[in-house]
């Protein structure tokens, strides 16, 4: 685990403080309820903390993308309910951002309470990063408190401007997610096996780059796999394929041999017609696929030379699942490969998006050491880049004078 140079919430004083507190609680919903509460849950380690400590919680979230206009459809009375749900006490929500009955909520608070403001991405100055937004949030607390890692790599209003004006530390999350993603980076047990799945090379470009240098394995998966065998002259039949960037997939397979890792490709694939639940399928290799059809899950001897990797690994990195998961008949490369990283040995570090959601369906997610809360944030975090939301939190040395 690498060492945390941010400082945290056990770095400062808040008792009998207003704590402005950034949490990632954007949560999947469906006809107005919450699907998938993951989010809610790993907020409440930091909120109890703060709560015990005495300090008058405000927090600051948000939920889908409204633009910077009022949507009735993303209010956050159902986030608020189920976190006062899950922590047995009272969240009282303000029905605005910084008007008049978020003054009004903020100032009622006492010693211990926990009030939240209205989605913070109806004010449009909170995308804008707006210096006068970003004041007026700071108004209302004493301490600044981020703790929304999925939210860190947005240099908005709420994520990064606040953090310029009050005392800035990370909460618990925020720290662990720092640790557990730093230390697969720098300070791993080897061998360091990374698994990249997905649809698209275009978004994950700088990830694979970067992990080219700093792991010892590095699969490609999934649908982007498809790109790099195009690039090495291969038929894909009617899989996605992103033409622009095969240029791009040949450039890292022949700059690979002179780097770190091992740059693996699939070795057969699952393939159907259509993309669809039902649909006959058959097993072929890589340079085996047939005009009219298409990738839709790994193969098994591929799924077993990764399981083979992991049940050997120290350390394994994975983010983007092997198929079209959300179906049945094409999840089972990501659910196999699930079971291997939940029976290996090694540290296991998974990123958040759709890969946490078919880990959870898998039934493994208790056996994985850290399921990331990111989805842009940790593959940003992976290439190496500085994110805005951390790189304004006071380092810990500063924190303690």
């Amino acid at each position: 685990m690498a060492a945390l140079t941010k400082a945290t919430i056990d770095d400062i004083d808040v008792h009998g403080k207003r704590v402005l507190l950034r949490e990632d609680l954007n949560v999947p919903m469906r006809d107005g309820a919450i699907v998938d509460d993951r989010r809610i849950r790993a907020a409440i380690p930091t909120i109890e903390a703060l709560r015990s400590r005495s300090a008058r919680v405000i927090v600051v979230a948000h939920l889908g993308r409204p633009k910077g206009r009022i949507n009735d459809g993303l209010r956050l009375g159902p986030v608020a309910a189920r976190l006062s749900e899950l922590l047995g006490a009272d969240v009282r929500l303000a029905s605005d951002v910084v008007g008049d009955s978020a003054q009004s909520m903020v100032a009622s608070l006492r010693d211990g309470d926990i009030g939240m403001l209205e989605n913070v991405r109806f004010e449009p100055g909170e995308e804008a990063n707006d210096p006068a937004f970003a004041r007026q949030l700071a108004a209302f607390g004493d301490v600044y408190v981020n703790d929304a890692f999925g939210t860190a790599h947005r240099a908005h209003a709420s994520t990064e401007g606040v953090a310029h004006i009050l005392p800035a530390v990370a909460g618990k999350l925020m720290a662990r997610e720092l640790e557990m993603l730093g230390g697969v980076l720098d300070d791993a047990k080897t061998p360091v096996v990374a698994i990249v799945g997905g649809a698209k090379i275009s978004t994950k470009v700088g990830v694979l780059d970067h992990l080219l240098d700093r792991v010892d394995v590095l699969w490609v998966a999934g649908a982007m796999a498809c790109t790099f065998y195009r690039a090495l002259g291969e038929s894909t039949g009617t899989s996605l394929v992103e033409e622009e960037h095969v240029a791009t997939a040949k450039r890292l397979l022949e700059a690979a041999p002179g780097r770190r890792a091992d740059l693996r490709l699939p070795v057969d694939a699952v393939i159907a017609e259509q993309a669809v639940d039902g649909a006959p399928t058959q097993v072929v290799a890589w340079k085996a696929i047939p005009d009219g059809w298409m990738v839709v899950d790994a193969g098994p001897d591929t799924v077993t030379s990764i399981a083979a990797d992991c049940e050997a690994a120290g350390t394994i990195i994975w983010n983007g699942p092997l198929g079209i998961y959300e179906i049945p008949a094409f999840a089972a490369g990501t659910r196999e490969v699930a079971l291997a990283v939940a029976a290996s040995k090694a540290t296991s570090v998974i990123g958040g998006g759709d890969l946490a959601a078919a880990v959870q369906k898998a039934g493994v997610a208790d056996k994985i050491s850290f399921i990331s809360t990111g989805g842009g944030a940790t593959i940003e975090f992976l290439e190496g880049r500085v994110l805005p939301g951390v790189a304004a939190l006071r380092d810990r040395e500063v924190a303690r004078r």
